[in-house]
């Protein structure tokens, strides 16, 4: 059998990943719309690429459970890209919470059951969390890293949110936190896992950022960026690419960050970037 490459998540990105990576090996596709997950299957299959689909709902982890298992039933999971996620202009505040947060550690605790010697994982995180981690406590950031995963929402930061946009935020940054921890996990089945957090990304997500209410910030701190531009899905699979190839078997529990120099923009007080 060949080796399996999951994607979780057909948007912009988990599409670019699946054309990256996916030649060669078996693509295993999972998004929750089954319309979008059947146009991006059928995408490929006509260029090329061997397809299977399965029907995902990250935020129940009988469901992920049941993905990760019918993707090694095909073969060798050797390489895991999680892309799914909501934002804040797309989504109210639960539903930030079941996929950004939940979905997240569903994915990380699952696909460490198996996860193939010598494979890696990467969670498409966001630069919005390495911004949360300049204003989040100590303890607030050790209990989204190691609060069992079917506690998380009980945790008074959870629980205690008004605000889509707070929950992105925190969301994203205990994917980049929970990766640390679970590398652990995941490197007893000698295997790696990374975040990867992008910026202002030009998908449909991204631009619905931008067309919302911190759009003029956004589109004033990727001008004051070192690049000045908006990254593409294609910025995003090459890094992904790196993270879980070859050239980065000593790279696990850490975050990379692809924002085109708007955090060091905003760090530099060149900019600000509203919440």
């Amino acid at each position: 059998m060949s080796e399996v490459l999951v994607v979780i998540g057909v948007g912009g990105m988990g599409e670019a990943i699946a054309r990256r990576l996916g030649a060669g090996r078996t693509v295993v596709l999972a998004d929750f719309d089954v319309p979008a997950l059947d146009r991006v299957a059928e995408a490929l299959r006509g260029d090329g690429f061997a397809v299977h689909t399965e029907q995902v709902d990250v935020s129940s982890r009988e469901s992920v459970q049941a993905l990760a298992r019918a993707a090694a039933a095909r073969g060798p999971v050797t390489q895991v890209a999680h892309t799914a996620g909501l934002s804040p202009v797309q989504a109210p505040l639960e539903a930030v919470i079941a996929v950004d947060l939940v979905g997240v550690a569903l994915v990380l605790d699952e696909f460490a059951e198996v996860i193939a010697p010598g494979g890696a994982g990467v969670v498409i995180a966001s630069m919005a969390g390495t911004q949360a981690s300049d204003s989040l406590p100590a303890e607030v950031e050790h209990d989204l890293a190691t609060t069992p995963t079917d506690e998380l929402r009980a945790l008074p930061a959870i629980a205690g949110l008004d605000h889509a946009g707070h929950a992105y935020a925190i969301a994203k940054r205990a994917a980049q936190l929970r990766v640390r921890t679970a590398s652990l996990a995941w490197g007893r089945r000698s295997a790696r896992i990374t975040s990867l957090s992008p910026g202002v990304i030009s998908t449909p997500m991204g631009q619905a950022e931008l067309a919302g209410d911190s759009g003029a910030s956004m589109r004033a701190a990727v001008e004051a960026s070192g690049t000045g531009r908006l990254g593409t899905s294609a910025d995003i699979a090459a890094a992904a690419a790196f993270l879980l190839g070859p050239e980065a078997t000593f790279i696990t529990g850490t975050d990379l960050l692809v924002d085109g120099g708007v955090i060091a923009a905003v760090r530099a007080g060149a900019a600000t970037l509203g919440g």
